[in-house]
This record gives structure tokens, sequence and C-alpha cells, in this order.
């Protein structure tokens, strides 16, 4: 026993000092006051002044290095941290950088609005983070994962995400169905997620997840539920119902010869996968799901009587599964895997190598990025030998001995394809151009045309060099093709032309129709199985979009049956005012303009969480010239209040004035005149008649500072006796009048986004302001 309890003492010991080590790995990641240059004892002061200079130091705008635009993200991080108490003392305490992660959890929860528990003192296996069950915190989402990782893999394979929460007794009675499923699935490619709702209850409202715990599936960005018992069966069958089913095709011995030879319409191998047992196994319904793109995939159940000829062909093992990839030629099987224990790893290499035709046609983009992608080193250079032909039956001829140069091929460096002149028009058009000679044309003698061509960047640049003759499949033509090629081996400088080639047309865009109808049926079937389960929280958008839908028809159709022949008589007048507003704005509904004052209440409706799309229009105004800059604004602003997409307010800078300099700390290009006066001297900068547009989803404001641009009030001198007075006050009242002369101009280009924007990393608190009066 003491033997024991000193080896569990050092394996305690020894993960403790691997946690810690992890801890202070992660804390030195990433250090504010190492970026910033300064100690952990520095005030506020010293820290933004540090900031300001650094700022300007490494400006992206300014500084040309290339790391510039990094170093200027890091230290625009650091301040954000370092600048706010709650933030730096947490950094301080924890080490944590992360918003989206919770500060300070090994200290005290909250578990009840009048209760808070020790977590180190009641140590239950499920009431805190750092004890939960290390096979879970690996599968951890938090909102911006999810967003950026799994939706876009979504798309290559489906994922299953479990929604618990601390405290959650029935999350503990499924743990070990899950352990299990979680175990099984993983292994064949499926991605696994779990979303604490203590920890991201953004996550778990953005997925629809309103109760613990939820099983859901994500597939094509898709989001379905689970509704059944959490049993293994269960959940192995929602992760294939999730898949769309048509994914694998039966082949038996009757449809086997029209599978194959579908190569030369969808453009794809197709692969066979030959096993025993009556159903798709799940592992090669996930490799089809992944390689929908590239490859076309059957079935073969070897126990039906039905499929006795395909084995007997093609001389299959029955005690093993097989797999067998077809290209252009369908007797014969270009590869070939067979394995008992057929891993998910054996089977991605296998189709991974297997992905294109031997001379595959170019039917988009993507096909030509993979299939000729662009130079990067010297030693990675691939040369693109492209059959330029028709679809004529004319054309067969050449077509097939063009395939056999690229079946005969063993050199990588070489990638064959071909296309269609008429369905990329475009592409031969540049290609065909030569500036030597008039360029050789597929003409009506059926005569096609090899280029060779290789791509030097992203944006469409290739060198390339047609080959002279023609092609019609000749044993002449396969020689001076050869010959071709291996001068390019040698010297490379051969390829004399360049050109810059259009985007390919997509030749698959006709089949969208077909796509979208199976989606809808997907889509119902789904709406359907909701239904059945009374998901009815879950449905609610839906039903509510439904029945808004149908009372809007049914509106309309009210409203034109009771409609008079008075509308027809004001159809001239509106077709008039609809003239006015071709520009694309909208006419002002009111005469008058709505303006609200900026304060602690109205912040967070006003900027904070404004609408994505909408803009504030903000007025920086004082007390004493409040009721001429509002009166001044409302007239230059006037003629905008028509677009939905336009608030406008006013701030008061004499409450607000550490929040304006704050804010403006990040428009350092259009304040760094000013900002070297406030340095130069004690004056602060006067912010009357600002004005500042501020999109508060994107978090970014346009700056407007006034010019004066009118003339003096009067000419005669301060020191004339008895008006001296009168004439100042005048002086400064149209001064202040004419501030926003040129906003008007300044809203136009604001609503063209022409503008400068500068971006911010968060808004500052108004409430958090000291108040200066």
């Amino acid at each position: 026993m003491a033997g024991r309890a000193m080896l569990f003492s050092r394996r305690s010991l020894l993960l403790f000092c691997a946690l810690l080590a992890a801890a202070l790995g992660d804390a030195a990641h990433f250090d504010p006051y190492k970026i910033l240059g300064v100690t952990r004892s520095a005030s506020q002061p010293e820290i933004k002044k540090v900031y300001k200079r650094l700022a300007k130091e490494w400006h992206p705008d300014k500084n040309k290095n290339p790391e510039a635009e990094d170093m200027f993200i890091k230290i625009t991080k650091s301040y954000e941290i370092l600048s706010s108490e709650e933030k730096r003392a947490n950094y301080d305490r924890y080490g944590q950088t992360d918003d989206t992660q919770p500060y300070g959890h090994r200290g005290f929860r909250h578990f009840h609005d009048n209760f808070y528990f020790d977590e180190s003192f009641f140590n239950f296996p499920f009431n805190s983070k750092s004890g939960r069950d290390s096979a879970d915190s690996k599968y951890t989402l938090h909102f911006n994962q999810y967003v950026n990782e799994v939706v876009p893999d979504s798309f290559k394979r489906p994922y299953l995400v479990k929604i618990t929460s601390d405290w959650c007794f029935s999350c503990i009675h499924i743990e070990p169905v899950w352990k299990e499923a979680v175990q099984e699935l993983e292994p064949l490619g499926v991605g696994i997620g779990v979303v604490d709702v203590g920890y991201e209850r953004r996550l778990a409202n953005h997925l629809g997840a309103h109760r613990t715990p939820s099983i859901l599936g994500v597939i094509n960005g898709k989001v379905t539920f689970f509704h059944y018992a959490v049993v293994k069966e269960h959940l192995m069958q929602f992760v294939e119902d999730l898949l769309p089913q048509r994914l694998v095709e039966k082949v038996t011995d009757r449809n086997d010869r029209d599978f194959l030879k579908s190569w030369h319409e969808v453009n794809k191998p197709h692969v066979l996968l030959f096993d025993q047992v009556p159903v798709v196994p799940l592992l090669y319904k996930l490799t089809a799901f992944a390689y929908k793109d590239y490859v076309q995939f059957g079935y073969v159940d070897q126990g039906l009587s039905e499929t006795a000829n395909l084995l007997k062909q093609y001389n299959i093992n029955t005690y093993a599964p097989t797999m067998l990839v077809f290209k252009e030629n369908t007797d014969k099987p270009a590869d070939i895997i067979q394995a008992k224990g057929m891993k998910k790893q054996i089977i991605d290499e296998f189709i991974s190598n297997n992905k294109f035709l031997l001379a595959p046609r170019l039917v988009n983009q993507k096909v030509f990025d993979e299939l000729c992608p662009v130079k990067q080193f010297h030693r990675r250079r691939k040369y693109c030998v492209l059959l330029i032909t028709g679809e004529e039956e004319a054309f067969v001829i050449g077509n097939k001995a063009f395939l056999s140069l690229a079946s005969a091929n063993t050199n990588e460096v070489l990638r064959f394809a071909y296309v269609y002149q008429r369905q990329q028009q475009p592409l031969c058009t540049v290609l065909l151009k030569n500036r030597d000679s008039t360029p050789p044309q597929v003409n009506t003698a059926f005569c096609s045309v090899v280029v060779i061509l290789e791509r030097r960047n992203g944006a469409g640049k290739v060198l390339y060099k047609p080959v002279l003759g023609g092609w019609n499949g000749s044993e002449e033509d396969k020689h001076r093709l050869l010959e071709e090629l291996e001068r390019l081996q040698k010297d490379p400088s051969i390829l004399t032309h360049d050109a810059t080639l259009p985007e390919l047309n997509n030749e698959f865009a006709s089949m969208f129709l077909i796509r979208w109808i199976y989606t809808a049926y997907d889509y119902l079937s789904e709406i359907i199985d909701d239904l059945l389960h009374n998901n009815w929280r879950e449905m609610m958008p839906l039903l509510s979009l439904i029945f808004s839908a149908l009372f809007i028809l049914f509106g309309t159709v009210v409203i034109q049956a009771f409609s008079d022949s008075s509308d027809e008589k004001q159809s001239k007048p509106k077709a008039k005012e609809a003239a006015k507003t071709e520009n694309g704005s909208r006419p002002p509904k009111k005469n008058f303009v709505e303006v609200t004052e900026l304060t602690d209440i109205t912040y967070t409706s006003n900027l904070v969480k404004l609408r994505p799309g909408h803009i504030n229009v903000v007025l920086v105004l004082t007390d004493t010239t409040k009721n001429i800059l509002l009166s001044k604004f409302a007239k230059e602003v006037y003629s905008f209040t028509g677009s939905l997409t336009l608030h406008f307010s006013f701030l008061n800078v004499d409450k607000h004035n550490e929040w304006m300099a704050t804010l403006l700390e990040y428009a350092q290009d259009a304040m760094q005149i000013d900002m070297d006066e406030e340095e130069g001297s004690n004056r602060k900068i006067d912010y009357t008649g600002y004005v500042l547009a501020l999109n508060g989803h994107k978090k970014y404001l346009c700056l407007f500072k006034p010019v004066y641009t009118g003339e003096d009030a009067d000419g005669k001198s301060e020191d004339d006796t008895g008006s001296s007075s009168t004439t100042r006050s005048r002086s400064t009242t149209l001064q202040i009048h004419h501030k926003l002369d040129r906003l008007g101009l300044w809203m136009e280009r604001l609503m063209e986004g022409t503008l400068p924007r500068y971006y911010i990393p968060a808004w500052p608190g108004l409430d958090k302001i000291t108040v200066n009066k």
C-alpha cells in the first residue's frame, strides 16, 4: 500500500508539473507588457504615452517593414488589455488574454444569484472546467472556431456536437454513450465538438440549442438536432442520415457498364467498392462525401447473385474488401487496393492519388487550378499540355490519340488536359493568339491545337507555346509533340509567349437546378422530421416566416381586390417621384431631422449594438454652441435622412471630452497635427463641430474636421468704442456657424464609401469616462 501511495503521489506531481509548464507556456506566448516595453507597475499615462509612440512608429501606412502590420495589431491588442483595469487585473492574476475565455476559472464560481461556491472546496467532477473530462476538453468549441473552421470543414465531413453545461446531471448520464460513439465515429472521419453553455452561451444561441444536454449535427453549414434516445446505434444512424442520399450508387451486373461509361459526362474517375455487407459501410459514405467533387462512387454487394459476373470479371477476393478505380479505360481498373482492415488513412491516400482522369477536361476554374498549379519553386514547376478541340464526332480520332499519349506519360512534371473550344471560348481565344503569325484555329477541317503552358501567378498570367502544325492524332503529330516536351525539359525558355488568361466558364452550372431540387427535398424532409418530433421551439422561426409570407400574400390580394381606379390617376405623379429617386437614395420622409443625444443610456442601442450596415452620424458640440450647430447640422444632413441606414445624434463634449480623446486615438493620421499641438502645449483640442460616422458592428469611424470657409463678421476692429463686445459675439457666432460648411460634401463621400476608415479594437465605455464640466 505504501508503494502504491508513493507511485500515485509521483504521478500526481508529474501531472501537476506538466499542467504548470503548459500554463506558463501559454502565458508567455503573448505578453502585453513586453510588447509595449513597460513594467508591470507602469501607470495609465505612461502606457498611453508609449502606445501613441509605438502606434505611430509601426502604423502599416507609414512603416514599410513586412512585420509592421502584425506588430501594429499586437500593440493595439496590448493597449486594449492594459488600458482596461479589469482586463489588466485578469491578465496579471491569470495570464488570460483571450476575451472568449472565462477569467479566473480556478477561483469562485457564480452558481446562483444568492450563492457562491469555492470549486476547490467542493471539487465535483462536473463543477469546474479544469476538472471536466479531458476527453471532452480537446473537442471544446468556441464561437470563432466554429465559424472559421467547423462550418467550412462541414462541407467535407459531418460534425457531431454535444451541448453541455456545469451542474447538468442529465449530461452525466449520457457521457458513457457519448464516449463510446465518439471512439467509433472519430476514426471514420466524423468531426466531434463540445459546447459548454456556461462558457459559450453565444455559440449555443447561434446553434439554437436552448437546453442541455442536446446533440446536433452540422453538415454543409446546416444544423440538425438529434431527437432520439441517446444510444450508440441511434447516434451512428443519425450521422449517416446527415449525409446526402445519392452519394453512392448500388452497382450490379445490369448497370455496371452505364456506371463506368459515365466518366465522360461527369469528368470524374469512378470507384467501385466490393464488400460482403448488404448496406454501404459508413466509412465509404463518408469518403464519398469528402471527395464528391472529384470522384463518382459505386458499391457492389458480393452476397448478391446479380454481382457474380462482376466478381468473376475483376477476379475479386471475397474474403477482404476491395476497391477499384476506373478512369478512361472502363475495361481495366487504373488502380486497386485490398485489405481486411480498410482504414480511413488508406482510403484517403488511395482516392487522393486518383482524383483526376488521365486527361481530364477543364470544366471550371477549380479543376484548372488543381491540375495546373501556379509555379512556386523551380523544382516544383508543372507544365500543362492542353488540347483545344471540339465535341463533334470528327474530333474523336485526335482526342483518342491525345489520350493514349497521356496514358503513357510517367513524368509528374507534365499534366495532360483538354478543353472544348465552344465551351471555353474566352480561354481558347487568348491561347490561340500568336504574336508571330496568324493563329491556327479549330476549324471545319477538324484540326485541333496543342498548347504547352506554365502558370506564373494566381492572377492568370501564363507562359505558353502552341505546337505548330495543329493536331489530328497522326504519328507525326505525336512525334512532334514529344520532341517539344523533351526540349522543354532541357530549356524552359522555349515558352516564348505570355498572356493573362480569363477565368474558366463553369460547364456544370446548368446542373444547379438539379442540385437545388435535391437540396430542397432534403430540407423539406428535415422540416417534416422536426414536425413529427414536436420540436416547436426550434421550428418557431420557420413557422413565423411561413405565416408572415401567407399574411403578406393574403393582404396583397385583399388590397388589390378592393383598390379603385383612383390608384391609376395617382400613378403619373408617383412615376415622377420615382424618377427623382433614380440615383438610389430615398427622399426625406419628414420635414425635420431627428437628432438624439448620445448618452450613457442610449450609447449601447445607438452605437455598440447598432445593426449591421447601419451608421450613426454624431455631431460634437458644447453647451454654448448647441443651438447654432444643431440648426446648421439639420440643414446639411436633411437631404440624407431618407436613407434607412443612417442615424443622427449629437455628443456633448463638455461631458464626454475624455471619451472623445480616447476614440480619436485610433484616427492617428487625421489627428496627427492636433496631437502634436496637444503635446506641444497645455491647451486642449477643440472638438466643437467635429462629426463622427460610427459603424458599431464593424467597429470603425470616419472623421469630419471643421474647416472655416466663411468671411469675417464685420470690418470693424474690436477696439471700436461702444460695439467691441457685440462685434466679437457676432464673429464667434458666424465662425461656429460656418464650421459645418463642407459637411454636405463629406456626407456624399460617406454614402459613396470613399472616406478613410479608422478601425478600433473595442468601443470605449461612455459611462466609465470621467465627466468634465
